[in-house]
């Protein structure tokens, strides 16, 4: 709404006036726009973080001096829709050790029946869930003790529901919805998965990987990186309902090798802490700040 535009423009130009900054950094295309109509008076240089390279207006990142992708296959992305190879920088996206989490309160899932497969996703048709039904309906009928979990909410929530409800395993599909903070669920799942046809990077995965889920997940864009090229997880080709379901089915029935998903997934983890993050975005402003 143009009432909104003017009162960022105003809230930004206080700021600018206080702190005199030499860096901003913008996270989205609003912050992009006005950091780059101020930047004759005000000289600084600038900083876009494009987290989701989906939307066509994403191209406006490109006004920064430099653009950081949150994942190698976000940057080739980035590329492709015509920001110049050389202002991007990859910063993997860090979100494990933050400490936003003390700040939530963890709160209690319900206790999950076992074995428990979970999802922590939009409810989106690009984040898979129609395919993970199915799938699950597969599940259902090889395993009657299954359950799966579903955290989250989203505009298709309805469809997927109905969908649910035409599966052999129906009374063992839970829709949680919105969950603030979803460790809960994912320190009493078996399997984490996330079945998504495009994704930048999937912070969800790094989440269920510190909790020690054994991990599932399409092979799109960023996944493979946040699980160490498919060494911490198992990847399946993405709209695959048939191999998703297989994959689930194996794990459930190979209680040795969903342990030992169990122990990969915890291993090399430093490499998604806010730490890291944190300084690989530094390194970014003083490559500016010292040109």
């Amino acid at each position: 709404m143009p009432w909104r535009l003017t009162a960022a423009s105003a809230a930004l130009s206080a700021v600018l006036r206080q702190f005199q900054p030499d860096i901003v950094h913008a996270h989205m295309m609003t912050g992009a726009v006005l950091g780059k109509m101020f930047r004759p008076w005000f000289k600084y240089r600038m900083v876009t973080t494009a987290h989701n390279e989906f939307p066509r207006s994403v191209i406006l990142m490109r006004v920064g001096d430099r653009v950081i992708a949150t994942s190698a296959a976000s940057a080739s992305a980035l590329v492709r829709r015509g920001i110049p190879k050389d202002k991007i920088r990859v910063v993997h996206n860090g979100d494990l050790d933050t400490p936003r989490l003390d700040q939530l309160s963890s709160g209690s899932a319900p206790s999950l029946r076992q074995p428990a497969i979970v999802t922590v996703a939009g409810l989106y048709w690009r984040k898979g869930i129609a395919d993970l039904i199915e799938a699950f309906d597969a599940v259902s009928r090889r395993n009657l003790h299954a359950h799966m979990y579903i955290v989250g909410d989203g505009p298709q929530r309805h469809e997927f529901q109905a969908q649910a409800r035409q599966c052999f395993g129906h009374s063992r599909i839970h829709f949680a919805g919105f969950v603030p903070d979803p460790r809960s669920y994912y320190q009493q799942a078996d399997i984490f998965v996330l079945a998504s046809h495009q994704e930048t990077f999937g912070l969800v995965i790094t989440e269920a990987r510190q909790a020690g889920c054994a991990v599932v997940a399409t092979n799109v864009g960023g996944i493979p990186e946040a699980l160490d090229g498919g060494e911490a997880g198992i990847l399946v080709p993405p709209y695959r309902s048939d191999l998703l379901g297989s994959a689930l089915i194996r794990l459930i029935e190979a209680p040795a090798e969903l342990e030992r998903l169990r122990r990969k997934a915890r291993q090399n983890l430093e490499v998604f802490t806010v730490k890291r993050a944190s300084a690989q975005t530094m390194d970014v402003y003083r490559e500016l700040t010292t040109a």
